[in-house]
C-alpha cells in the first residue's frame, strides 16, 4: 500500500482537527539512552553483578554465545568450557584450543553454579532482587525492570529502553505525532483502496493520566478478505494496562461499530495484537460503504476515548473514570 496516500486528521479533547501525514523512518539506532544521565546502557546491564560474584560470574559465560551457562556444562581436555547449546554450533571443537571436545561434563563447575545467588542482569535499571543462579535466568524473562522494545510497527526498529526514552525515541526518530488527552478523532483517506497489502503504520502516541498509549490503524488480508483494522496498546507492563479501557467507533449512514477493550501492553508485539483480532476490524467493502460517495476511495472516520477504571470499595466493582 502506498502509505504517502494516506491522509490522516486528528483531533483530541476538543482541538481543532489538523492533518497528520503519516511517515516512516527506519532508525538506525542499536542501544537506549542511559537512566538518569548515566553512562550504562541496557546492553552491559549484564556486568553488573556484586563485585565478589563477578569473578565467579565470568567463569560461568559461555565464550561463544555470552550468556550464563546451565548444565550440561561441557569442557574439552584442556580444561576450557561452554554451553551444550554452542556444543553443536562449533561441531564439537573447543572454541578455544580447537580441540576435540568429547563428551566431558564438567561437574566442578556446575556444583559452583548451584551455590551461587547473583543480582538480576537489570540491576541498574531497578531491580533489587537476588537469585539462585538457576532461578535468574526465569526471573529476567520476566522481570518488570526489563526494557521494552519499541512499539513502532512500520519498520523492524531494534530499539529497546524505558518508556520515557522511546517516546522520545517515536517522537523525534519515527517522527509520530503526539497528543495530549484521553479523546480521539482520526479521518483516514485512501485514493484507491483496492490496493490492499500488508502494510502498517502507527498514527499516535496519546498522553493520558500521565500514561501513554499507542493507537494503531493498519490494512491487510485476513484470508482472502482485506480489512482494516484499529487497535490501542499500553506503554507499560500488562498488569498496568488492564487498568484502562478504551472505545473505538466508525460509522456513517445511519450505521456505527463500536468496539471497547482493554489496551495490549507493548510487551506483546505488535502482530501478535493484530493477529489475536483484539480490536476494531472493518472489512473493505462495510468501510467502502461507509465512506460514502462512489465507493471508490476510503474515507474513514475513527473517533474513539481512554478511561481509567477505579475500585469502588463500597459497591466492590469497578467504575469508569473519564477524563475531563
Amino acid at each position: 500500500m502506498d502509505l504517502e496516500s494516506v491522509e490522516c486528521v486528528s483531533s483530541s479533547d476538543g482541538m481543532d482537527e489538523d492533518e497528520i501525514h503519516t511517515n516512516h523512518h527506519h532508525s538506525e539506532f542499536s542501544s537506549t539512552k542511559p537512566r538518569n544521565g548515566g553512562t550504562n546502557n541496557v546492553n552491559s546491564v549484564g556486568s553488573t553483578a556484586l563485585a565478589p560474584a563477578t569473578s565467579v560470574h565470568e567463569l560461568l559465560e559461555c565464550p561463544v554465545c555470552t550468556n550464563s551457562m546451565y548444565p550440561p556444562i561441557h569442557q574439552c581436555h584442556n580444561g576450557h568450557t561452554l554451553c551444550s547449546t554452542c556444543k553443536t554450533r562449533v561441531h564439537n571443537r573447543c572454541p578455544t584450543c580447537r580441540q576435540e571436545l568429547g563428551d566431558i561434563r564438567c561437574l566442578a563447575l556446575e556444583k559452583v553454579a548451584e551455590s551461587l545467588e547473583l543480582p538480576c542482569k537489570y540491576y541498574s535499571l531497578g531491580c533489587s532482587e537476588i537469585f539462585p543462579y538457576y532461578s535468574k535466568l526465569k526471573h529476567e524473562t520476566v522481570c518488570n525492570y526489563r526494557p521494552y522494545s519499541c512499539p513502532y510497527a512500520g519498520s523492524e526498529c531494534s530499539v529497546v529502553g524505558d518508556i520515557p526514552f522511546l517516546v522520545a525515541h517515536l517522537r523525534d526518530d519515527h517522527k509520530v505525532d503526539m497528543h495530549t488527552g484521553c479523546t480521539f478523532n482520526h479521518r483516514y483517506v485512501k485514493s484507491n483502496p483496492r490496493e490492499v497489502e500488508n502494510a502498517t503504520w502507527m498514527l499516535t502516541v496519546f498522553h493520558c493520566f500521565g500514561q501513554y498509549f499507542c493507537l494503531h490503524f493498519e490494512a491487510f488480508q485476513l484470508g482472502m478478505a482485506p480489512v482494516y483494522m484499529a487497535f490501542l496498546r499500553f506503554m507499560g507492563d500488562e498488569n498496568e494496562a488492564r487498568n484502562y479501557s478504551y472505545s473505538l467507533e466508525v460509522g456513517a449512514n445511519g450505521r456505527k461499530l463500536i468496539w471497547e477493550g482493554t489496551p495490549r501492553s507493548v510487551r506483546d508485539s505488535h502482530r501478535k495484537v493484530r493477529d489475536s483480532h483484539d480490536g476494531l476490524i472493518i472489512q473493505r467493502n462495510m468501510a467502502l460503504f461507509f465512506s460514502g460517495g462512489d465507493r471508490k476511495e476510503l474515507k474513514l472516520r475513527v473517533t474513539g476515548r481512554i478511561w481509567k477504571e477505579q475500585q469502588n470499595s463500597d459497591a466492590g466493582v469497578c467504575m469508569p473514570n473519564l477524563c475531563s
